[in-house]
């Protein structure tokens, strides 16, 4: 009797987001019955991460009123630091618009201009109002009819409550993956000719997040674990604007449709010369995160009496309630549960929060997963957040990111699926395989006392929060780095899992998601400290200019041991502009 039972399908998806949704959908649409696919998700599929997403989608829509394709890869190429392959996000612009399109026929109910076509709002970084939104829930609705169109088509099954492992790849090619199906309590190994991780961010590392408690950074420890390098790992954005104190998102749509930040002066100092005096709120989020925290260490912000938490204010009052309620009703309705606030009387309290990661699985331009020589890994695909094609560089434009999973998953499910109907057969996985995975899942049980998972999770989170936040240093970074060395030790040699039963066993899993969390802590603070630059949201005050002769390349990171990491490079495709000065 085998140690795993084995469940089969053409295609399996890590993942059940925006980003693979639509690469499910792609696969069904081009390929329909002929191609199955297994959709496996931690959670119930409309609890994903992506319908968080508030703000808008960058697309090209209006080109007779002054957008172009050219503008939109510009705009996000000098977002970016030039840390952006320019091959990539060619391809990403030109690819938005019929996205857009694909959603409004699918049923996405945009906002809309009163001549009835569908609006667009203002975004940082953005040159155009490109935007496109659902009042500030967009991301629900994509979410929402994304799913409803999958529901369309035959030949797939949801895996809800199922906790991906890991992957297995052997001889460069993807060989299929283990998950323990939560309701049961049993491990089982997926075969499949191909698969697409779509497993989200890893935004959990820090305290102060936008981040939905499940998103551990699963995708990128698996990745590692397997051999697969990440790419910029370092480079993690911080949103400008979360609310004090619980940290949720307050979209940037707020400042799109016209918000202010201000001091305890009342002053709007991002229009000050040393922050963007042209483009003011509206600038990157990297540049905005930095001048919040500049207000607040230099004593001209606030602090929250019971978090102790430095801020500053948002202010809407001067759109009036009527546009508030028309197109920021969340962030109403969040401000006055979450903080006892009503915008149309009070400035909303904000600080940078933690909000993505721009790095990820190495991708090349069609988010083909590769090896450190740059060699594809045979049937495997990363798209969403987890993957670096790399379209974001050192930092994300607002409204990129939505847009960037509709794409990925657009181009990874027709990949996918068309590798897949060549195969007449999926790969076999080594035999030994399955007894080290049931080895390595079940090892966590046998432990009968020592340290609790979210004891080392909670001091993880303590020391990025303080180490690895919107400013850092070597001496921080060195810090942090020993903590999470310390941690690993611990987490090894002392971890322990107080329930011992199978079913619906979270304390489990949280023991896994912590090692995640702790493989993806170790892959970006050794990235950032080797990077002895600033650029984009890795701002070192050590090292505060950008080095384009010694850093204008991506950052590889390959796990070498238990502890290790061995960091390798990997060139930036630059095809049409030359880095220059980011100003705004």
């Amino acid at each position: 009797m085998p140690l795993v039972e084995t469940i089969e399908h053409d295609v399996v998806i890590v993942g059940s987001g925006i980003a693979g949704l639509r690469a499910a959908i792609e696969i069904k649409r081009k390929y329909g019955d002929r191609v199955s696919v297994g959709l496996l998700s931690k959670i119930h599929l409309m609890r994903s991460h992506s319908v968080s997403a508030e703000g808008g989608t960058a697309a090209v829509l209006y080109p007779e009123e002054g957008d172009s394709f050219a503008l939109h890869a510009w705009d996000t190429v000098k977002g970016s630091d030039f840390l952006a392959d320019q091959d990539a996000v060619w391809l990403f612009v030109k690819l938005m618009p019929e996205e857009i399109r694909l959603l409004e026929h699918w049923g996405l109910p945009w906002s809309r201009r009163p001549d009835g076509r569908i609006a667009q709002r203002p975004f940082g970084g953005h040159s155009h109002p490109r935007a496109t939104f659902a009042a500030d829930k967009t991301g629900f609705f994509e979410m929402q009819t994304l799913y409803n169109k999958l529901l369309e088509y035959d030949n797939w099954e949801r895996y809800d409550e199922w906790f991906v492992t890991n992957i297995a790849v052997e001889e460069g090619t993807f060989k299929g993956l283990y998950a323990i199906n939560m309701r049961d309590g049993k491990l089982y190994y997926f075969k499949a000719k191909a698969g697409i991780i779509a497993a989200g961010g890893g935004g959990r590392l820090y305290n102060f997040t936008t981040y939905a408690h499940t998103v551990t950074g699963d995708g990128y420890a698996m990745a590692l674990r397997a051999g697969v390098p990440l790419k910029d790992p370092e480079f993690i954005q911080f949103h400008p604007t979360g609310l004090v104190p619980s940290g949720i998102l307050i979209t940037e749509g707020a400042r799109g449709e016209g918000g202010y930040l201000l001091n305890n002066k009342g002053e709007r100092f991002m229009l000050r010369k040393d922050c963007a005096p042209t483009k003011g709120e509206l600038a990157p989020r990297d540049i905005v995160s930095r001048c919040e925290m500049k207000e607040i260490l230099e004593g001209r912000g606030f602090v929250d009496p019971v978090s102790g938490l430095g801020y500053v204010l948002l202010d809407l009052r001067h759109l009036g309630e009527e546009k508030i309620n028309e197109r920021l009703p969340a962030v109403r309705e969040i401000a006055i549960r979450y903080a006892g606030i009503d915008p149309v009387e009070e400035p909303i309290p904000v600080r940078p929060v933690a909000h993505y990661t721009m790095g990820g699985i190495h991708t090349d331009k069609y988010y083909r997963v590769l090896d450190e020589q740059g060699r594809w890994i045979r049937g495997l695909f990363a798209a969403g957040e987890v993957a670096a094609a790399s379209v974001h560089g050192a930092n994300r434009l607002g409204s990129n990111s939505t847009a960037e999973c509709l794409t990925s998953g657009r181009i990874t499910g027709i990949l996918a699926a068309e590798y897949a109907a060549r195969l007449r057969d999926a790969p076999t996985v080594s035999p030994e395989r399955h007894q080290k995975e049931e080895d390595w899942v079940w090892g966590w049980l046998k432990r009968e006392s020592g340290v609790s998972a979210y004891e080392i999770r909670n001091r993880l989170r303590k020391t990025m929060g303080e180490d690895f936040y919107v400013f850092r240093t070597g001496d921080g970074m060195k810090r942090a780095l020993s903590t999470i060395l310390e941690l690993r030790k611990l987490a090894r040699e002392k971890m322990y899992v107080e329930d011992k039963s199978r079913i619906y066993n979270t304390d489990l899993q949280a023991a896994i998601e912590t090692i995640n969390l702790l493989d993806v802590a170790l892959a970006a603070v050794s990235a950032g400290l080797n990077r002895t630059e600033s650029r984009g949201a890795h701002y070192r005050l050590d090292y505060p200019k950008r080095d384009d002769e010694n850093w204008l390349k991506h950052s590889l990171i390959i796990r070498s041991g238990e502890d290790e990491v061995r960091i390798a490079y990997w060139p930036v495709t630059i095809n049409t502009w030359k880095p220059v000065e980011r100003k705004y």
